[in-house]
This record gives structure tokens, C-alpha cells and sequence, in this order.
């Protein structure tokens, strides 16, 4: 008398949802077009130069750190290996990063047509929003060089 689980649960497909509700519909609301028609070039300059800023300030110091940690860590591995804490089987480095370079080119070409409605969506988007995204691409500039 029970129904089968199939039955008791709709499918959601996240992907065609994602598709058709953006992140910006819910921020800027469906129909407000560009956000050149709410400010003034001035503060659309300033907006887009501060969040700008931020992000390269932030890329840069993470970039940063992620360099260390990963050279940090391959020096400490080579100070181990010299000193025969550690013995590294290269041949079998060097056959896994083959393997994994085999597999990121096959999931890259699955992937191929969403990253291209993503770039598609998001050129659409700065030219909607040009003088916001001019202030951010030279904000993001002059925080990567701060």
C-alpha cells in the first residue's frame, strides 16, 4: 500500500534551474536592466573601483601565500629527500600527474559548452554594465600592484 520511493519525490535538475535563475535576477530583480540606469558614471566609477581594489588586494595576497605554501612545501620535501628521510618514486610522479592531465582534458571538453554560455552570460553582463566593470578592472589593477 505504500508508494515506491520514485514516486514520492520530484526530480530537480539544478543545472536548467541555475540556467534560468541568475544570482544578479535576485539582486538587481528580473527587469532592471543595466546598472548604469540607477547611479550616476561617478559613482558607478567608485563602486566598481573600491569592490575592484578589494578583489585584487585579496588575489594578491592569497597568491602570495599559496605560493609559499607550495614552494615551502616542495623545499621541505627536497631538504627530506636529500637527507634520505624521504625517497621519492619520480617515475611513478611523473606517470599519476600524466594521468591527471588525461582526465582534466576530458572532463575540460564535457565541460566545454557551460563554461561558454558562463563567458557568453558574464560578457553580456560588463557590457551592460560597462562603466561599473572598467572601475573594477582598474581597481582590481592598482590592488594587485598595492
Amino acid at each position: 500500500d505504500h508508494e515506491s520511493d520514485d514516486d514520492s519525490y520530484e526530480v530537480l535538475d539544478l543545472t536548467e534551474y541555475a540556467r534560468r535563475h541568475h544570482w544578479w535576477n535576485r539582486v538587481f530583480g528580473r527587469n532592471s536592466g543595466p546598472i548604469a540606469e540607477k547611479y550616476s558614471v561617478a559613482t558607478q566609477i567608485v563602486m566598481g573601483g573600491v569592490t575592484g581594489w578589494c578583489a585584487g588586494f585579496l588575489f594578491q595576497k592569497v597568491g602570495k601565500l599559496a605560493a609559499t605554501a607550495v614552494g615551502g612545501g616542495f623545499l621541505l620535501l627536497q631538504i627530506a629527500s636529500h637527507s634520505g628521510y624521504v625517497q621519492v618514486d619520480w617515475k611513478r610522479v611523473e606517470k599519476d600527474v600524466n594521468k591527471a592531465k588525461k582526465q582534466l582534458k576530458k572532463r575540460a571538453n564535457k565541460a566545454a559548452p557551460e563554461i561558454n554560455t558562463l563567458i557568453e552570460e558574464s560578457t553580456e553582463f560588463i557590457k551592460q554594465n560597462i562603466v561599473v566593470s572598467s572601475g573594477f578592472i582598474g581597481g582590481f589593477l592598482l590592488g594587485l600592484a598595492s
